[in-house]
């Protein structure tokens, strides 16, 4: 069952010391262990609004599939568009259809709310509450509950969370209970790379208590990245693929269309090459960062030009 609780500000250890808890002070949202993902490589995109996650989350599901591996991508907005390029459409959320059986799960198909997509992506629109109200945390954990009781999660080799937006509370940091490794996308600006340390700062909790550890940097509409390198110096994260400001992924987000769809171009090409690369490389894993998140008027001082 999962619970919504008040988490105690600090604990006292055996030694005297105080200890921090995961979302100390704050109203969190806790998952069952029985209900975390198990068995299936797990990733959770985040990154400031409108800097293309669904994007770039849509496109490495895809890259996946070609490498033969059965995906799963879950999006994580009321919006719920992180999945339209790959089924042409807006899915319903898990809260439409729970919603039409007064939130009784047993009533549910799986078919009531997973899509197949593009060459063969599982697609769920988790959604959200009405605006104000509810915690998207319960959303995720819902979703997940779901999924797992109809053992759907049994024969998927990647899932992928598409998260709403910077991390403002606990419910938005629900995906990283889950995942293994979170990806953090940005462009080469103050405002990206603020919302990034953000997202860093919130890895960091979570890891005290799960296993979720930063995977890397995915620079997006980037056709430079100094100021991307100098906060990744820092603050000890590492860029793992780059794409270009290009008009063919605005107009493949307009065509409803992944980039895998679109007619090829050496420009084209070369954006799936490296996002065949990127799925390559996270699918073999590697060493999780240890990155710090910067204080608000170190970002300040340390970004910009001289």
């Amino acid at each position: 069952m999962m619970e919504v609780t008040k988490v105690p500000v600090g604990a006292i250890s055996r030694n005297g010391a105080r200890t921090r808890q995961d979302g100390e002070g704050s109203v969190q949202v806790h998952q069952n262990p029985d209900d975390l993902i198990t068995g299936a490589k797990v990733f959770a995109v985040y990154g400031k609004g409108g800097i293309g996650k669904s994007t770039t989350s849509s496109n490495l599901s895809v890259a996946f599939s070609k490498l033969g591996k059965r995906v799963l991508q879950i999006g994580c907005d009321p919006k719920h568009d992180s999945t339209f390029t790959l089924t042409k459409c807006l899915v319903p959320t898990v809260i439409d259809v729970l919603e039409t059986v007064e939130f009784h799960t047993e009533e549910l198909r799986p078919e009531d709310y997973v899509y197949q997509g593009y060459n063969g992506v599982m697609c769920v629109e988790a959604g959200g509450p009405p605006a104000g109200t509810g915690c998207g945390g319960y959303v995720v954990g819902q979703t997940v509950k779901l999924l797992k009781e109809h053992h759907l999660l049994e024969d998927t080799d990647v899932v992928i969370f598409d998260v709403l937006g910077d991390v403002v509370c606990g419910g938005f940091a629900a995906p990283l209970q889950h995942a293994d490794r979170a990806l953090v996308v940005t462009a080469n600006d103050f405002d990206s790379i603020f919302a990034m340390n953000r997202i860093v700062a919130a890895i960091q909790a979570k890891s005290r208590n799960y296993k979720v550890r930063l995977g890397g940097v995915i620079a997006n509409r980037s056709r430079t990245t100094e100021q991307i390198d100098r906060f990744n110096a820092v603050a000890g994260l590492q860029t793992m693929a780059r794409f270009d400001d290009l008009d063919v992924i605005r107009r493949s987000r307009l065509k409803k269309s992944t980039l895998f769809e679109m007619e090829s171009t050496p420009e084209l090409d070369a954006v799936q090459a490296e996002y065949m690369r990127l799925a390559a490389a996270l699918w073999i894993g590697g060493d999780p960062l240890s990155a710090v998140a910067l204080k608000d008027r170190d970002i300040f001082d340390l970004l910009g030009f001289d």
